[in-house]
């Protein structure tokens, strides 16, 4: 009986975010002893994703994928800073990002970070983990297309935060993070760019019903 208990009790343990943990713990440790294998075994899982990110900060392919590069070799140099406490992917889009803030500053370009006019905290939009994502309905080829498209057409700001939601799907806590933008910047970005979308994805989800 208290031999059940205990295989009860660790099968009850065993949740995903104690899974998430222990994955990324054992990620901290392989890259603090700077394995190659585990770099190649990152790229394999997050080049996807990381060159979609970059591509629409950027909004330039060539450039995504000159700063693709960029921040591999980061991971690969300074994997040790990485502590397994934040998931892999938001520390690793936070690499990107800043490589793509130092990039911009040498070009005396301006700064992502730099806050557009009137913007605060008042737009308080919540977004429940588990809530749809607005994207779902258009899934399928050309309508991802589209809808990519429309997202080149934003603000910088509003796209990144879209992105990082609904693609990446991180939490609001771990986008704030990711853009060192206050949680309640982060909710008016993702609420403005809503609303800039808003028109675009009524006006296609009508055409798709459309006999």
């Amino acid at each position: 009986m208290p031999a059940l208990r205990t295989m009860t009790a660790s099968r009850t343990q065993v949740t995903p975010d104690a899974m998430a943990a222990a994955a990324n713990a054992e990620i901290a440790t392989r890259l603090k002893r700077r394995d190659s294998e585990q770099v190649e075994e990152l790229i394999e899982l997050y080049q996807h994703r990381l060159l979609r990110y970059l591509v629409f900060l950027t909004g330039n392919r060539d450039l995504a994928q000159d700063l693709f590069q960029e921040t591999w070799l980061r991971v690969l140099e300074r994997g040790g800073q990485y502590d397994g406490r934040a998931r892999f992917d938001t520390w690793l889009f936070t690499i990107a990002r800043n490589l793509r803030l130092d990039l911009a500053r040498k070009r005396v370009v301006k700064s992502l970070d730099e806050p557009l006019a009137g913007e605060s905290g008042e737009w308080a939009l919540e977004v429940p983990s588990d809530a749809p994502s607005p994207f779902d309905n258009f899934q399928s080829g050309e309508n991802a297309a589209r809808v990519n498209e429309a997202l080149l057409q934003l603000n910088d700001l509003y796209r990144e935060v879209l992105v990082l939601r609904f693609h990446e799907e991180l939490s609001l806590d771990e986008i704030s993070s990711v853009t060192g933008a206050p949680l309640s910047t982060v909710k008016s970005r993702l609420y403005r760019g809503m609303a800039a979308l808003q028109p675009w994805l009524q006006a296609n989800s009508s055409s798709e019903v459309r006999p």
